[in-house]
């Protein structure tokens, strides 16, 4: 089966995957935004979790042949087994998320009413219920049957989107030359980590619907230059040395994204005004633990919920009457303490003036970070330097660039909201005493 795309073109789903896509749990996807409520700051961004998850595939798919050409050749039976098994990996990292995507995390259970062995009040995040679909949904029988022929399960699926997944059957060690390699670093890290499947699809597909250019990056040339580490028995995620700028700009893209898209003060202002109808004690909508009910859960039975509900900040989102920005201040621009003083004192200027006239507001703190995976521990990336005189040296990614020394710290942007009605009362005074930054 084809599917055509408007970023990678033609994408062949095989035989074998083709039951998982026409799965009603994966299908539900197509219901599922992309970009939660970006479509009200960009109208086009109106693409799907369906199309992302394929996309990631694909890109899984161009990583592991750029990586694996050789074992190809030598371990053929090999290759197509550990390509099988990223590329469903890939398919399903997202098959748990809820309506509009992040958003709704707000209405979701604790993670003991999904899986009874974690004794954590916690609430259950997207990923929790990305693993429960593959381990115990009715799209687990199918997955058995889609790796029964490349001899691996729905555990190995999961155990490359959380690592924390143990495999002891040796499915993902290898004998090469009389050596035992853990290839499950590596193939883990084609679906999460700094260079991913995934991040390298939404940034593109992001960035095009969005109609932006921040997340462009050198997708071909990075491609190109992928490759792998092998240390200490495990093999590990690389990149030859001369496409080190093109990871630069990849991650500056990310962070770029987030800052101007994903960020926008009018995404924000939604995503918070469903937080506090999510939280409020008139709501309830809840996310269902069963997977069969959840399943039904979309953007369309959410916004049909809120369209029947009469609290007053499911209102605003149906009818489109937002909260609007009064007041923005960034951390780090500029970075000086003075300056960040004052921009403290202009937000507690206007917090007081608010709840002095009794007046309804937001006040929300959004954060960006370069790397979420920068100085935790977990599989390293590595750069390959390699010339013609010597044997190809690796080195930690992070010690190869200033970058993360640059962006050590989160960069944060704080806003205050209020109402249409009142803002345009307090607009003209803020303006004329210096308040208002737009």
């Amino acid at each position: 089966m084809d599917i055509r795309d408007v970023i990678h073109g033609v994408i062949l789903i095989e035989p074998h995957e083709l039951p998982v896509l026409e799965s009603f749990l994966f299908q539900r996807l197509r219901q599922i935004r992309q970009t939660g409520f970006a479509e009200h700051s960009y109208p086009g961004a109106t693409h799907n979790r369906f199309i992302h998850s394929v996309g990631a595939l694909y890109t899984a798919t161009e990583s592991f042949e750029a990586i694996f050409d050789g074992l190809k050749r030598r371990f053929p039976e090999t290759w197509k087994r550990y390509r099988a098994v990223v590329r469903l990996a890939a398919l399903l990292h997202d098959v748990g998320h809820g309506p509009l995507s992040h958003t709704t995390e707000f209405a979701m259970p604790e993670v003991s009413k999904l899986d009874s062995s974690k004794n954590s009040r916690r609430k259950a995040t997207h990923e929790d219920y990305t693993l429960k679909i593959i381990l115990d949904s009715p799209l687990t029988s199918i997955l058995e049957k889609a790796g029964k022929s490349h001899g691996f399960s729905p555990t190995h699926i999961a155990s490359l989107i959380d690592d924390e997944i143990g495999v002891d059957d040796g499915f993902f060690h290898e004998t090469f030359d009389g050596e035992l390699i853990d290839f499950k670093p590596i193939l883990h890290q084609l679906i999460s980590s700094e260079l991913d499947a995934d991040r390298m699809d939404y940034l593109r597909r992001d960035s095009f619907y969005s109609g932006v250019n921040y997340g462009v990056f050198d997708h071909s040339w990075i491609l190109r230059n992928l490759c792998a580490h092998h240390h200490d028995g495990k093999l590990y995620l690389a990149i030859r040395h001369r496409a080190l700028y093109a990871f630069e700009d990849f991650l500056l893209a990310r962070f770029n994204m987030f800052m101007q898209v994903y960020l926008h003060h009018k995404t924000v202002v939604y995503d918070e005004m469903l937080a506090n109808y999510l939280n409020d004690p008139e709501c309830d909508y809840k996310l269902p633990a069963d997977i069969e009910a959840y399943a039904r859960c979309t953007d369309a039975h959410l916004y049909a919920h809120l369209s029947r509900s009469g609290n007053h900040w499911a209102k605003r989102i149906t009818e489109k009457q937002p909260y609007k920005m009064l007041v923005e201040t960034h951390s780090g621009i500029p970075s000086t303490a003075n300056a960040r003083e004052q921009q403290e004192r202009i937000l507690k200027k206007v917090r007081h003036e608010l709840e002095s006239r009794n007046l309804s507001f937001i006040e929300s703190t959004s954060t960006g970070i370069l790397s979420k995976y920068f100085g935790k521990s977990g599989h390293p990336i590595f750069v390959c330097y390699d010339n013609l005189y010597s044997a190809p040296s690796y080195i930690p990614i992070q010690k190869c660039t200033t970058l993360f020394t640059q962006y050590p710290n989160s960069r944060s942007i704080s806003r205050i909201f209020v109402s249409p009605e009142d803002h345009r009362k307090l607009s003209t005074r803020a303006r004329d005493k210096a308040l208002l930054f737009e």
